[in-house]
């Protein structure tokens, strides 16, 4: 067999206790429980799936997942699942990218109070966009945004900001017009990053009164970038694979942990040039766990066309701007599978590459390892 791939998982279960030991009653709830549930991820204590070779008669443990959305092993099956989903919502029409970063001042603050700040943050982005693009001069129309919660830098340091995908063009405010935006251009990123600015602070203020902060924050400019997203419905698709559900350090970036230290894997963003990074053990688990969201933070919205409210005019224009494509069967869409079922036989043998795994038993949750 190939030999095991470090993750984050194995990290945590070197250096979780003591790292909770040290800091677990000062740690938010959410990251404590994602230190125990990416442990036991996939593990005896999670339950799972008992095979068995046909050929040559050696044993399978198939273990249940945690489901937990930090988990980097958890969420790439989310993400295939979500995309299939987001498959059937899509406009075929130009996208574009565009990115909101909250300044450095405003970093603290929105570490301390992330349940209120995160959404704060995202619906004052999507109001940004919406506000500018329905104004005729740009597209004059209701767009569709979906709205992208990231915490992190290349290096796992705090670095909130969120990602949209915008259509490039919008119903008119009447519902009888598909109304195009300009090729390469959507809206001037300059009044953009005034108006994002305006709508955060301003909210901020109302909601947190008694909050100080720089009046530089008011007259700085907020970095907001704006490029057209690659085109075509499935390279879109491919595109939001990239940043839905993704976590903020995947497993196939760690290189190695040796001495209690752990070296991973990261992309400058000024040179574009992949470097590593080497880190003691609880720096790395605190980088990593501080990207963990609090529970009921919500890490996609959707606002405009994409909103619940508005769903039926969306489903109304997909057919009037791609009249000539069919509806994929009911029959062709893939059932979600659940975990607790008997996953589908004729898995390939991973120990003599010969024969194929047989369903035995379901294993029960348990508090050890399997013999």
């Amino acid at each position: 067999m190939e030999p095991a791939v470090l993750e984050v998982a194995d990290i945590l279960r070197e250096y979780g206790p003591a790292y909770l030991e040290q800091f677990g009653e000062k740690m938010p709830a959410c990251q404590r429980r994602a230190v125990e549930d990416l442990q036991r991820c996939r593990t005896a204590a999670l339950g799972g799936h008992l095979y068995q070779c046909n050929e040559c008669g050696r044993q399978h443990y198939s273990y249940h997942s945690c489901r937990n959305r930090s988990c980097p092993k958890c969420q790439a099956g989310d993400t295939q699942a979500w995309l299939q989903q987001r498959q059937a919502e899509l406009l075929p029409v130009p996208y574009y990218h565009v990115i909101f970063t909250l300044p450095q001042e405003l970093r603290d603050l929105t570490r301390r109070r992330q349940k209120s700040l995160y959404g704060l943050v995202m619906q004052a982005a999507a109001q940004a966009l919406l506000t500018l693009t329905a104004d005729p001069h740009y597209v004059g129309g209701r767009v569709g945004v979906l709205a992208v919660l990231h915490t992190w830098g290349s290096t796992l340091t705090y670095h909130p900001h969120v990602h949209c995908l915008v259509t490039a063009g919008g119903v008119s405010p009447d519902g009888q017009q598909w109304l195009p935006a300009r090729e390469d251009y959507l809206v001037p990123v300059s009044a953009l990053s005034k108006l994002f600015r305006g709508l955060v602070l301003d909210r901020i203020r109302r909601q947190f009164p008694e909050i100080p902060w720089p009046s530089s924050l008011r007259q700085k400019d907020w970095v907001v970038h704006c490029k057209p997203a690659v085109q075509g419905t499935e390279k879109v698709l491919a595109y939001l694979g990239r940043y839905i559900h993704r976590v903020a350090l995947t497993n196939s970036r760690l290189v190695a942990l040796d001495d209690g230290k752990v070296t991973f894997r990261y992309r400058d963003s000024r040179t574009g040039q992949t470097k590593t990074l080497t880190l003691n053990a609880q720096e790395f688990l605190r980088r990593f766990l501080q990207h963990v969201l609090p529970r009921g933070v919500h890490k996609v919205r959707y606002y405009g066309l994409w909103s619940p409210s508005h769903r039926d005019q969306l489903h109304t224009w997909q057919p009037r701007l791609a009249p000539a494509a069919a509806p994929e069967p009911a029959s062709s869409r893939r059932a979600p599978v659940e975990e607790s079922a008997c996953p589908p036989p004729g898995r390939p043998c991973p120990y003599c590459k010969i024969g194929t795994l047989v369903w035995v038993r379901r294993l029960p949750p348990q508090g050890r390892a399997p013999p």
